[in-house]
Formats: C-alpha cells, structure tokens, sequence
C-alpha cells in the first residue's frame, strides 16, 4: 500500500547549505498495515522459524559456548556493514592480546559492538526496560574506543547529520534536525512501550528499525545500533530466550535493495514491502542459525568420540576440547588457566588434538603458539566473506 509521505520535511542550514530534513511521522503507520494473506502467510512462517530456533537453541549442551561465537559473528557482520574489515579471527586474536591482519581502530569497533550487546542484553535480563536511557548506555559502550569515540558517544546529536553524498546538498537522505531529534526518540519509545497500542512484537521490531534509522540520532553508530535494537526487542519481550536472530547477514547480503526499501517507506509509506522483506529476512537467517546449531552440536560430538578413543589422555583432553568450544582459537597459557590443567598437559592434550585433526596451530612457532579449531570456525565464517565490491562508501 502507498501511504504517501511518511513524514514532513523542514528547511534547514547545515555546513552553509540550506536542505530539506524529513521528520518521520510517529508510528504506528497510518492507516494501518494492509495484512494481505501472503504477508499474513510470511510472518506466521517468521514466527514458525523464530519458534524452531528458539527450540533449537534449548537442545544445544551448552549454550553459553555457541553464543560466544554467534555474538561475535553478528558483531563483525554488523560492523562490515559500517565498512570494517575485521573478521572473527581478528577478533579473538585481539581479545588474546594478540595483534590482527587489520588496523586496530576495526577490530576494536568490532570488540565495541560485542560489549554493547553483552551490555543491553544485561540489563534486560536484570529487568531494566528498553528505553531511551538503555540505548544511551548501548551507545556509550559501541563507540567508547576507537573512531566513533569522537562522535559524541551517549549524547543525541546537537548538528545536523546526512546519509550518502560528499555534502548535505547531494546527500541521499538528510535526517530530522537536532532539535527534533528527542520528541522523535520519545514518541518512538512510546512506539515500543505499546503506547498508544500494542504492536506484536515481530511486527514492532520491523517498524521500529526503520524508524531508529529514519531519526538517525547520534552522530556515529546508528547503523549498528539501529540492527542491535531488533535482537533487543525479540529477547527483551521473550521472543527469543538466547540471543540467536542477528539479521546483518540478510542485511548485508541484500543490502541495496534494504535502502530501497527504507526510502520506499519514507517516500511513499509502502510499510508492507519492507514488512514482508524484514519477514523473509527473518526465515532465512533463523533456519541458518538452526543450521549451524545443528553442525556445530555433530561437530563436538564427533570430535568428542574421537577423543573418547585416547584411552587415559582422554579425560584431560575433553576438558581442553571444552575450552575450545568456548574460544575457538586458543593460546595454550590460555587454556591452562580455563582448565586449570597443568601446561604440561595441556600441551599434551593439544599435540593430541592436533593428530586427530581436531585443532591446528597457525604460528608455526615453538613459543607463543596459537591453535584453531579449524572446522568450528569454518562453520562460523560461512556469510562473513567481504564482497569484492564491498567499500567504505556503503552506508
């Protein structure tokens, strides 16, 4: 359905240039959304997926140990998207006090993201509500080192911001003002506190992103942000009991047309395209994560058989194969003080793992060695591969 403008626009003058600011209309969309059978039909599939992983997620032995990398994942994804080059192993190479393949601003934007999400997820659990102070806080954390750490972290932004374009005058969208930005922020936590009607959560996590984005209000980090807050919402209103639905990949896989689609609501207030995209985006990337659950359960139980077959040493390296599963890429010294198994025994453990193909070590080196549980990682990586085409430029 074409609803027109979703919004209004303002003049006003930033950088010596007088433009156009679109100021978003407050949500729900009127009138309301066009429930046709097929996108009826696509997010009871949205909610059968979301369903099957969060029952997935129940059956896994240890669910702590998948989420440490499928937070890290998400996070590496979602700061792809802003135009970062880190990948998962930079990650845990920096998380070891190890130096990357990549500048350090990129990976340490990456670690941002992993705390910022620990963070929300924290204090949601503790019984803290979504609002404007927690998104605050979020934000604080997402650009607390690093580049972004100039931009104003924790404070809605006091300039005017643009998205595309080298200036404001060829900009492809130009957000509300600054002074707009609070009364946009507040009617859009009135959006996600049911006021003034409940919106089902799935359907108030797709209207609420663009929304987020359409304000755009820090100066640095709403891309990211703007994703984190659909994971927030899911777990936050028990869609979700493991934060396992990050939908960057979709996003970044498809990311052209994801901008078409916030200016087609913008624009022409087609809520039911982008409905049905964020829909799809949500099938897709929950039978993946189903997926890889699934192979990451057969991998450790593979391996766990193969161990099985050491005889005396099997028991000591079970333990270290655990903290493996914990943090996939490993330093011996760290392993000894996960475990608390002597370094002589782990080294053990590791030269047996080694010949079970289990883990390989990457330095080559016979100090400070580092060793990779090669498959578990492999699995991990699948859709975080950067684009030939992929540049700095995307926003």
């Amino acid at each position: 359905m074409e609803r027109g403008l979703q919004g209004h626009y303002v003049t006003t003058s930033t950088v010596g240039e007088k433009v156009q600011a679109f100021v978003p209309a407050p949500l729900p969309p009127t009138p309301q959304i066009d429930w046709t059978p097929d996108l009826r039909d696509q997010f009871d599939h949205a909610l059968m997926a979301l369903g099957r992983l969060d029952s997935a997620s129940t059956f896994l032995p240890d669910t702590s140990l998948f989420l440490y990398m499928y937070v890290r994942k998400e996070a590496v994804l979602s700061s792809m998207i802003e135009g970062t080059q880190s990948s998962i192993s930079d990650l845990m190479l920096f998380e070891l006090d190890r130096v990357p393949g990549v500048p350090l601003d990129d990976v340490r934007e990456v670690s941002n993201y992993v705390a910022a999400l620990n963070h929300g997820l924290g204090r949601l659990a503790g019984g803290f509500p979504l609002c404007l102070r927690l998104l605050k806080e979020i934000h604080g954390i997402l650009l607390s080192k690093g580049r972004g750490s100039r931009q104003d972290p924790v404070e809605f932004r006091r300039s005017q911001n643009w998205i595309g374009g080298t200036r404001p005058g060829n900009a492809v969208f130009v957000p509300p003002p600054p002074e707009k930005v609070l009364e946009c922020m507040a009617e859009l936590e009135r959006f996600l506190h049911d006021r003034p009607e409940h919106t089902p959560v799935l359907q108030k996590a797709a209207l609420a992103h663009v929304q987020f984005e359409t304000i755009h209000p820090f100066l640095d980090g709403n891309g990211r942000l703007g994703r984190l807050l659909i994971t927030f919402l899911l777990c936050e209103q028990k869609a979700l009991q493991q934060p396992m639905l990050y939908l960057s990949l979709y996003f970044k896989t498809h990311r052209q047309y994801y901008y078409e689609l916030l200016n087609e609501v913008r624009q022409r207030g087609n809520w039911e395209a982008w409905l049905g995209f964020f829909a799809e985006a949500v099938i897709i990337t929950a039978n993946q994560a189903v997926d890889a659950t699934r192979k990451l359960t057969d991998l450790s139980k593979e391996d766990r058989d193969k161990i099985k077959g050491l005889g005396r040493a099997a028991l000591s390296t079970l333990q270290v194969h655990r903290a493996l599963l914990e943090r996939p890429i490993s330093t011996a010294g760290w392993l000894v003080k996960r475990t608390a198994i002597s370094p002589a025994t782990v080294n053990k453990c590791l030269n047996h793992l080694e010949s079970l193909g289990v883990v390989s070590e990457l330095t080559g080196q016979k100090r400070n060695r580092l060793y990779s549980y090669t498959r578990y990682i492999e699995i991990m990586n699948q859709g975080t591969e950067l684009p030939d085409e992929f540049n700095r430029n995307n926003f």
